[in-house]
């Protein structure tokens, strides 16, 4: 009978994230593939911090819908063990421990370090966090930061039960701490502009050595160590946005030669020319030619190509250049058509398309932007949505 009894205590201890709230407005159940929390399918602790199931449980996909939060409001997270009813038992009250709460871009699918703290609460006072998660019907809330840039994040919300902590669970994994979290699909809007700071990888935060993944719930302890990084301000941003890249695109300025000497007006046939090689100017130069003076072409970042014909006959070559060699009479310089004269530069070839950046979508059903990654892999996650990881 004490076996049974056991084995009762234990199926009526797990729980799940149903329900979030925003501003006390109820979201609906939100934890199936149709919802809006990526939800496992039990509600089995984790145990092993070193599994990627640390991060979102075991079912880390995407799910159907993102609920709105606006930056400043109140979201409240509601556990249950069977059902969101008002008579479920939410978790076994031996259960007891801590309650945190995470958040980090959707785009990372929570890989890396992105995940920031947001709430926590331990023991306080003789009562834990778990306690007071009971006598809320299963709630607690979590305050979205009012300066926080709008965009998709994932709301993770955890409670570590440290009935079984005394020993680590890779030292015995009989026992061990018993790990629940789910992640809620969030979209947050409004006119912030702080950016989540660096965070801390899930799994990696936590370790076997913490004080607070191992510990002795029945020692007599009056004070407890959370684990993980501190709770962020919600002030103090990340890095800036990187800068645009800058165009390859380069102005090149025209280069006026001396005008020739003469007293009369020169019309001279010009000899073929080499059209100039320019990499990054695409559009064409209009040189305007007047018959008193003499203009050069636009100076490219090649030199151009000499005219065919001996330097020393020829009344033209392609580039205004001074020489000073068995031509010692003469200085040559470019002379152009005393009509306008279109020189057409090729246009440089078409930069090639940015790939997606790691983490950052790269395809699923109806997805239609790159699905090419800068960094990393396109991996499919579900028939919906594949990620550059």
């Amino acid at each position: 009978m004490v076996k049974t009894a056991a084995v009762v205590a234990v199926a009526n201890a797990h729980t799940t994230i149903w329900n979030a709230f925003v501003d006390g407005v109820d979201q609906g159940v939100g934890n199936s593939a149709a919802g809006y929390i990526r939800s496992p399918p039990n509600n089995n602790p984790v145990k092993d911090i070193t599994s990627s199931a640390m991060t979102c449980n075991v079912n880390n996909v995407a799910t159907a819908k993102t609920i709105d939060v606006a930056a400043g409001s109140k979201v409240t997270i509601e556990w249950h063990h069977d059902s969101n009813s008002a008579s479920d038992d939410i978790i076994d009250s031996s259960h007891k421990g801590p309650v945190m709460a995470y958040i980090a871009p959707t785009a990372s699918n929570g890989a890396g370090d992105v995940w920031v703290k947001l709430a926590e609460a331990g023991l306080s006072g003789g009562k834990w966090a778990v306690e007071t998660l009971i006598a809320n019907k299963g709630k607690h809330d979590v305050t979205i930061p009012a300066g926080l840039a709008p965009g998709k994040y994932l709301l993770r919300g955890e409670i570590i039960a440290l009935h079984e902590s005394d020993v680590a669970y890779n030292v015995n994994p009989a026992r061990g701490a018993q790990f629940y979290m789910e992640c809620i699909q969030i979209n947050v809007t409004g006119a912030g502009a702080t950016t989540l700071p660096a965070g801390v990888a899930i799994p990696g935060t936590y370790k076997y050595t913490d004080p607070g993944v191992v510990f002795n719930l029945y020692g007599g302890a009056t004070s407890y160590t959370i684990p993980g990084p501190a709770v962020w301000d919600g002030k103090t941003g990340g890095a800036a946005a990187p800068a645009p890249v800058a165009s390859s695109t380069a102005a090149v300025k025209p280069t006026t030669a001396a005008p020739v000497a003469t007293s009369a007006p020169v019309v001279v046939k010009p000899t073929t020319v080499a059209a100039p090689v320019a990499t990054s100017v695409s559009s064409a130069v209009i040189v305007p030619i007047a018959s008193s003076a003499v203009v050069a072409p636009p100076a490219a970042t090649a030199a151009p190509a000499s005219s065919t014909k001996d330097s020393c006959k020829s009344k033209t070559t392609a580039a205004a250049v001074s020489t000073k060699d068995s031509c010692k009479s003469k200085t040559s310089a470019v002379v152009a058509p005393t009509t306008l004269q279109t020189v057409a530069v090729p246009a440089p070839s078409k930069p090639a398309a940015a790939g997606v950046a790691m983490y950052g979508q790269c395809g699923g059903q109806g997805f239609t932007g790159s699905t090419t990654c800068a960094a990393g892999t396109c991996t499919v996650m579900n028939p919906y949505y594949s990620q550059c990881i």
